[in-house]
């Protein structure tokens, strides 16, 4: 059976020495393998719909298994994700990260636009940690995590000074800052923008500009929190990690 989808190709592995089996995002199915046969030719009709997050319309024949693509139809190339070494470190982990946490042929729309919205932004030179960091607080209900983000976790108070606590799941109000000794301190600024990425929709994002400092304290909680509650394992995070530090050293 034929099947026709809007798609992100997501992951791609070679397979022979002229085939390649990529993983699209589709907007129709969810996750989808699919065989691309003979697109590592150079003069294949498939080379390059097939390259990573190419975001087009695919055609391929369904199966029980791996799909086999048929022909395929490029929508947006995001080719400026593709020649950064940052931005393909930073899409490597986003793309890693949604499939990571989803399973084949699940159907999520809302996804598909998170997905295609956020590869959109960092092809635009929107800045990536931020853009990353939304992705990660978006991706955590579909991971069945939801951190305490509207309220003391331990008294339900939401007035105070807040820290967040990795331990609770959530926020820790200056009243119950005992409960947690290990809990991360974190400016007001910080709490706000944990709250508005878990919440907001991206499409409203206008121009935003946060303080490195920010940015360190969001990174600090997002990554204990994932590293305590996700289960994930993500290759492409330690060399995104490595690039970041490169990146503060040539600053």
């Amino acid at each position: 059976m034929l099947q026709k989808c809007e798609g992100i190709v997501i992951r791609s592995t070679d397979y022979g020495e002229t085939n390649k089996i990529i993983t699209l995002y589709t907007r129709e199915l969810g996750k989808v393998g699919v065989m691309a046969r003979g697109a590592k030719k150079p003069s294949s009709r498939l080379t390059s719909i097939t390259q990573l997050f190419t975001y087009g319309s695919f055609l391929f024949q369904k199966s029980s298994g791996l799909g086999s693509l048929q022909q395929g139809e490029t929508i947006q190339s995001l080719r400026g994700i593709r020649e950064d070494i940052f931005l393909t470190a930073y899409a490597s982990y986003i793309a890693e990260l949604l499939d990571k946490s989803t399973e084949n042929l699940e159907r999520n729309p809302f996804l598909f636009e998170l997905l295609m919205q956020t590869f959109t932004y960092l092809d635009e030179d929107v800045d990536p940690d931020i853009l990353l960091y939304i992705f990660e607080m978006k991706m955590l209900p579909v991971l069945g995590l939801h951190p305490q983000l509207d309220c003391c976790t331990n008294c339900g108070q939401k007035d105070g000074t807040f820290h967040f606590s990795i331990r609770e799941g959530g926020f820790l109000c200056h009243r119950c800052f005992e409960v947690d000794p290990y809990r991360i301190k974190i400016t007001p600024m910080t709490g706000k923008l944990l709250r508005l990425f878990f919440y907001f929709d991206l499409n409203r994002l206008g121009n935003i500009s946060v303080k490195q400092e920010t940015k360190n304290e969001l990174k600090l909680v997002i990554d204990a929190y994932y590293q305590e509650y996700s289960g994930l394992t993500i290759k492409s995070k330690r060399f995104l990690d490595q690039l970041d530090s490169l990146k503060g050293k040539l600053k």
